[in-house]
């Protein structure tokens, strides 16, 4: 197997996720504001997209109260989250979310951290002096390995390209210099592809920080006000903040999530959400992490979406150790740009973590659908008890009226008492006889109607009648039917013997036949 190290490698065959072997430049990082410090590194997990960046700002170790711009300081910080660990940030404390390996988000380790010289605005990466050799050892243990200085050299080079593509092991190859370290992260690793997660929508005044707790969905629900107490007093336990919960929903591997926000109050009765870079950056101050911890929390991470800068970024930048031809590649194939992100997955590790994460999913939206199929056939009994109601309530109305009716009739009838009859009334009246005397025309609704109960009680008695009839049968024709088919089956077993008479006689002339055929056949041989 030869290599290509500009891009690519030929002659290789197997099971492999793609050809990622990526450009072994360093990526910018994504520090904004201040000149930062990162190294850079391979990704792990879903890659390191993010870099913990430190500045020599002048903060404080305790927790950031100002006096003059409130509870939390109005620091420049600006972290973002993708709700499972794709998170940048500059100033004190504010980190880039989860650590590689992790197993809490929908993205997972969008933040290694590193250390990468950078400067200007968003932080061109400075290349590692090292980096070119690293690339020089790593061609010569794939490639040319003259450690043993005999054809065994080019079994070790074979090997080598094995523990690259696997991504795993030490590639040996001189007897003077150090092995290459082979980790996913190389650019030669086949175990990666690109998937897409969700784009979060939260804006940094929402406040949202997400919490993964090494506790079950039950148990953090039962003590969930414990832990609001318990956050409260971390974050301080001054009486002007308060912390809420926005949600909690159930992780893979018996692990909860958390989504919190904290509400100030102000002396003259207003209040406000505290954003999301002054909240993480309080949550991730090292005495503040290591209670959060003693209360079983993982990691925090915060909800915040990305600004176009930040995306813009973040696509055309492959990650490291992926093909920048598949990164271009996955950015097509992204089925709703504006909703989706592409989003690189490293080793089976990796992806069984994703998968697990989709199982999860699809198990809430299983239950979900349970819940709003039990709610629609609830609606539907709800319905089918109204709809009879209805129906009673019409015949109810229908009798009401009737009897409303008659008593205003009778009110009309005393109120008209002594009085003669009016021209309205006579014409009502005539117009009334004539009604009934349409009604009880022979031809017209009421013979109709009388014909059609006549009919109806016509079929009712010969449906009486019908059902009470039994057959039956005299005693000397019953006898007389015997006697017939008795003479009959005789006919037929008569029948039947002489057919089989019959067939005997066939098989005594077919037999002579046969042998006469045989004797004339021995006469003229």
């Amino acid at each position: 197997m030869a290599f290509n190290l500009g891009g690519g490698s030929s002659g290789t065959s197997g099971f492999t996720f793609g050809s990622f072997c990526a450009k072994t430049t360093a990526q910018p990082s994504f520090g904004f504001g201040t000149a930062t410090t990162t190294a850079a590194s391979g990704f792990g997990g879903f890659g390191t997209f993010g870099t913990t960046n430190t500045t020599a700002s002048g903060q404080t170790a305790g927790f950031p109260f100002g006096a003059s711009t409130g509870l939390f300081q109005n620091t420049q910080n600006k972290g973002f989250g993708f709700g499972g660990g794709f998170g940048t940030g500059t100033g004190a404390g504010l980190t880039t979310g989860l650590a590689a390996g992790s197993t809490f988000g929908g993205f997972g380790g969008f933040g290694t951290q590193q250390q990468q010289q950078t400067g200007g605005l968003l932080g061109q990466a400075i290349q590692p002096q090292t980096q070119s050799a690293q690339l020089i050892n790593t061609a010569s243990a794939l490639s040319a390995p003259t450690l043993l200085g005999d054809e065994r050299d080019a079994i070790l080079a074979k090997w080598n390209q094995l523990q690259a593509f696997w991504g795993t092991g030490k590639g040996y190859f001189h007897n003077n210099l150090a092995p290459v370290e082979f980790t996913q992260e190389n650019p030669f690793c086949r175990f990666k592809t690109v998937g897409f997660s969700c784009i979060p929508n939260n804006k940094d005044e929402d406040g949202l920080v997400a919490l993964a707790f090494n506790k079950k969905e039950a148990d953090v629900r039962n003590q969930q006000q414990l832990i609001v107490e318990s956050l409260h007093k971390i974050l301080g336990g001054l009486p002007q903040i308060m912390v809420n919960v926005e949600g909690i929903r159930a992780l893979p591997d018996d692990q909860t999530e958390m989504v919190i926000y904290v509400v100030e109050r102000f002396p003259n009765g207003n209040s406000r959400r505290v954003s999301v870079t002054n909240l993480y950056s309080s949550l991730e101050q090292a005495n503040v992490k290591s209670q959060l911890m003693q209360l079983g929390v993982i990691v925090a991470l915060p909800r915040t979406e990305l600004s176009p800068a930040q995306m813009k970024q973040l696509l055309q930048n492959p990650p490291a150790g992926v093909d920048p031809i598949i990164w271009e590649q996955a950015k097509v194939d992204n089925p709703d740009p504006e909703k989706l992100i592409p989003v690189p997955m490293v080793g089976f590790k990796e992806l069984l973590r994703r998968l697990k994460f989709q199982e999860q999913m699809t198990k809430q939206h299983q239950s979900r659908l349970d819940i709003i199929s039990e709610d629609v056939n609830e609606l539907q009994k709800n319905q089918a008890t109204t709809v009879a109601k209805i129906a009673q309530y019409k015949r109810k109305l229908m009798d009401q009226a009737h009897k409303v009716l008659q008593v205003l009739i009778k009110q009309e009838i005393q109120r008209k008492a002594g009085y003669a009859i009016q021209a309205e009334e006579e014409q009502l009246r005539v117009q009334l006889d004539t009604i009934q005397s349409e009604l009880n025309a022979p031809t017209q609704f009421k013979g109709r109607l009388n014909e059609l109960m006549s009919q109806i009680r016509m079929q009712n008695h010969v449906g009486a009648v019908r059902s009470e009839e039994r057959y039956s049968v005299d005693g000397d024709l019953l006898g007389e039917i015997k006697q017939h088919l008795k003479l009959q089956q005789e006919g037929l077993t008569h029948l039947i013997s002489v057919l089989k008479e019959d067939l005997e006689d066939m098989k005594l002339i077919e037999h002579g036949l046969n042998e006469s055929v045989h004797i004339r056949r021995d006469l003229f041989s």
